[in-house]
């Protein structure tokens, strides 16, 4: 088998320790050699001299959790290195040590047969850690919403009945007045704003419970909760606004032009993505990276499974949440797309399919700099109009018509 690289080291990563088993080519024999290491920086440090002072140029880690950041962190600037996926690269049976692993893994590597998985550069890890700490803080308000909604259900107050939102500028207003306890349920309902005024009545009816002092407790720590959520929620906007404006600006523009994108889903697509399409080969390795694409489970001529393959879900959430609003786009390609699956296969199937197709878009645009222009709303019935016709004759003649079809602008 043809040697790739001359000196490579597997690395099999652990949160206290790391086996580090460095493998050379001396003449035609392999020459080994295994150390142990802690996983402080100044052992990390050490590791990478160690590394360096054997003429080491690629490294394969093996690792779970985030356990490899710090050592991808100190050694991604001296040498090649790889994150592979433990799944890949499973030891012979019944020899199984971290010992075995990091020589295994040098060995794979010596011989190219080991495939790093997708690490993005330091700029998009980053902006990548913004906004998934964005996303946790934005399902922790949605969190204590709910517990909100349940306390006021406990006290019978129905606001949620009569108002959308109850957070917003009305119901907030109204919520702090309910916990203050000096307003009757009439003055509460006066501080209705815009809309919400036309339901006073309602409002006034909603907001007679049997309200404690416990709840209003419960409901003061739960406001201010929220608010500190809120405020955290926006310093992240922030930042991330100016992490990602240099570097993404303009992805982020030509995003937004796509139905279903505003600017927030396309800092937390770019975040997992990139906007650098040449790493993959076509859009269908793009799609297959992202998990967004039929998979593909066959045995002895029969298809077994079509399940979606994994990816990450951060990048899939982003993808179904701008499927969800394309969706609900007026005339557009990708609302006739998800009505036409809809009804055959179902709302998530469809929902996946036109994530798919907003993937694919993404692809090109990011890859050729093209503006996205839209195919329209009529775009399937353009691509067969002839069957369109028939079967809208059958169905019309089955209901006991006779249908005489002529053109626009022919004579009867």
């Amino acid at each position: 088998m043809e040697v790739m690289h001359e000196v490579v080291c597997g690395l099999d990563v652990h949160s206290r320790r790391v086996q580090a088993g460095v493998r050379k080519l001396v003449g035609k024999a392999a020459k080994e050699e295994v150390r142990t290491f802690y996983t402080m920086t100044k052992d990390i440090l050490e590791l990478s001299d160690w590394l360096a002072s054997e003429g080491v140029t690629h490294v394969a880690m093996e690792s779970t959790g985030v356990y490899w950041k710090p050592l991808y962190n100190i050694l991604e600037g001296r040498f090649k290195v790889l994150l592979v996926n433990a799944r890949h690269v499973k030891n012979v049976p019944g020899r199984k040590t971290d010992v075995r692993d990091c020589q295994w893994l040098a060995q794979l590597l010596q011989y190219g047969l080991v495939r790093g998985s997708f690490v993005p550069e330091r700029e998009q890890r980053e902006l990548r850690d913004l906004t998934r700490h964005r996303a946790q803080l934005v399902a922790q308000r949605a969190a204590v919403v709910n517990r909100i909604h349940k306390t006021l259900e406990d006290a019978n107050i129905k606001l949620g009945v009569m108002a959308t939102d109850i957070l917003g500028v009305s119901g907030k207003e109204m919520l702090r007045a309910l916990i203050e306890g000096a307003k009757t349920p009439e003055e509460m309902a006066q501080l209705a704003r815009g809309r919400m005024k036309a339901k006073i009545a309602g409002l006034e009816a909603a907001l007679r419970g049997h309200v404690t002092e416990h709840h209003r407790f419960v409901l003061e720590e739960l406001m201010d909760q929220l608010e500190d959520l809120e405020g955290r929620v926006d310093r992240f906007t922030q930042r991330i606004e100016e992490v990602s404006s240099n570097p993404f600006g303009a992805a982020i523009e030509a995003l937004m032009e796509l139905p279903g994108f505003d600017r927030r889903t396309a800092e937390n697509l770019l975040a997992e993505t990139g906007d650098d399409m040449s790493r993959f080969p076509t859009d269908k390795h793009f799609c297959s990276w992202a998990g967004i694409c039929p998979g593909s489970n066959e045995s002895g001529g029969k298809r077994k499974s079509g399940k979606t393959n994994n990816g990450s879900r951060w990048l899939k959430a982003t993808l179904v949440q701008a499927a969800w609003a394309a969706s609900r786009t007026k005339n557009s390609y990708f609302r006739q797309q998800y009505r036409r699956l809809c009804a055959r296969r179902g709302k998530k199937r469809a929902l996946v399919a036109v994530a798919h197709s907003l993937l694919v878009v993404i692809y090109h645009v990011l890859a050729t700099g093209m503006t996205y222009k839209d195919l329209g709303a009529d775009y399937f019935d353009n691509l067969d109009s002839s069957r369109i016709v028939r079967s809208h004759v059958k169905r019309l003649e089955r209901l006991g018509y006779t249908v005489t079809l002529v053109r626009e602008g022919e004579a009867a």
